[in-house]
């Protein structure tokens, strides 16, 4: 089977490029070739998929099974793959978020009919309008397409709410006792999801004649509270975690960049039922607790200095709120 990645190379696409050439899968990759190959039995095409013309170049007349696009994350860059791929593919699978879910939920168990609502965050309302042009070309003209939510899913990142993405932030305001913040009193409820296990879950997708027209999200079955991730953590660092707990309305209002995440996201409990990706995976289980899988991750950041990025900013809009709540306290 021949497949496409566009992207192939993040923390989701990483993984599930790994897991594909372990199932067999003849994986092409397209990127621009900014970042280092990992495997070298996968066929690169070098070119930037916002240029056309290059793209059209690179692709010349091979056709896929699948195609699926991990970089899409406005109705524009989706129209540009319908025209793409229309008649390329027997199936293109786009990776949305599970963050499009509405906010507030209505229901905590969240299914793939849960309506697609965030008047919060500019970009889970980006990635509904892609699905939404998706939808309307498998109902018009019979584009091939299947929808995949990820929520939250880590690997060389840490899946946290506040304190850095991308970056050792947080693990180093741990290490040196600094506060860390968990929003609202920490127990609602979250799901995070190893990218190995997503990769589990996804692969078997690619391909099957069933998950067309289809959404899926693919997540864990462990639920834990915002507490416990935390500690968690910390515990992995072999700290103990300062927390301070601040709702999450007053975090967006004295740093409102962080309100789209926590608002439009992860204020909110999100426990996912998975009985319909098993409905075509039907072997389908995560196997990484994320007490272990965070351990994995922290080493990774200290296997190479490079990557034990801390970010002043960040630790700067930390201290800003915290600061600020506790200016509201009693005795302040």
């Amino acid at each position: 089977m021949r497949v496409l990645f566009i992207g192939g190379t993040g923390i989701i696409s990483a993984a599930v490029s790994r897991h594909a050439v372990a199932c067999g899968i003849d994986l092409w990759v397209m990127n621009r070739g900014e970042r280092p190959a990992e495997l070298p039995s996968v066929q690169r095409l070098r070119a930037d998929i916002n240029d056309r013309a290059s793209v059209e170049r690179a692709l010349g007349d091979t056709q896929f099974d699948a195609v699926v696009d991990f970089i899409a994350f406005v109705p524009t860059q989706i129209e540009r793959d319908i025209q793409v791929f229309s008649g390329r593919t027997k199936q293109f699978v786009f990776i949305s978020s599970a963050s499009a879910y509405e906010k507030p939920p209505r229901n905590y168990r969240i299914v793939e009919s849960t309506p697609l609502k965030n008047p919060y965050w500019d970009y889970s309302r980006n990635k509904i309008a892609c699905e939404d042009r998706l939808v309307e070309a498998y109902r018009t003209r019979d584009f091939p397409a299947t929808i995949v939510r990820p929520s939250l899913t880590y690997d060389t990142v840490l899946p946290i709410a506040i304190g850095g993405w991308g970056c050792a932030t947080l693990l180093d305001r741990m290490l040196s006792g600094r506060p860390i913040i968990v929003h609202g009193d920490g127990t609602s409820l979250w799901t995070v999801t190893h990218a190995e296990d997503f990769a589990r879950g996804f692969v078997p997708l690619l391909g099957h004649p069933l998950a067309v027209g289809q959404s899926y999200h693919i997540t864990s079955d462990e639920v834990l509270t915002w507490n416990q991730i935390y500690t968690t953590i910390a515990d992995a660092l072999g700290v103990r975690a300062n927390i301070v707990h601040i709702p999450s309305d007053f975090i967006a209002e004295v740093e409102p960049s962080m309100a789209g995440g926590l608002l439009g996201d992860k204020a909110h409990s999100a426990v996912f039922d998975n009985s319909k990706i098993r409905t075509v995976v039907p072997d389908f289980v995560a196997t990484i607790p994320f007490h272990v899988g965070i351990r994995r991750t922290i080493e990774w950041f200290r296997a190479d200095q490079s990557r034990w990025v801390v970010r002043p900013e960040v630790h700067a809009a930390m201290d800003r709120v915290i600061a600020a709540w506790q200016s509201k306290r009693p005795g302040h």
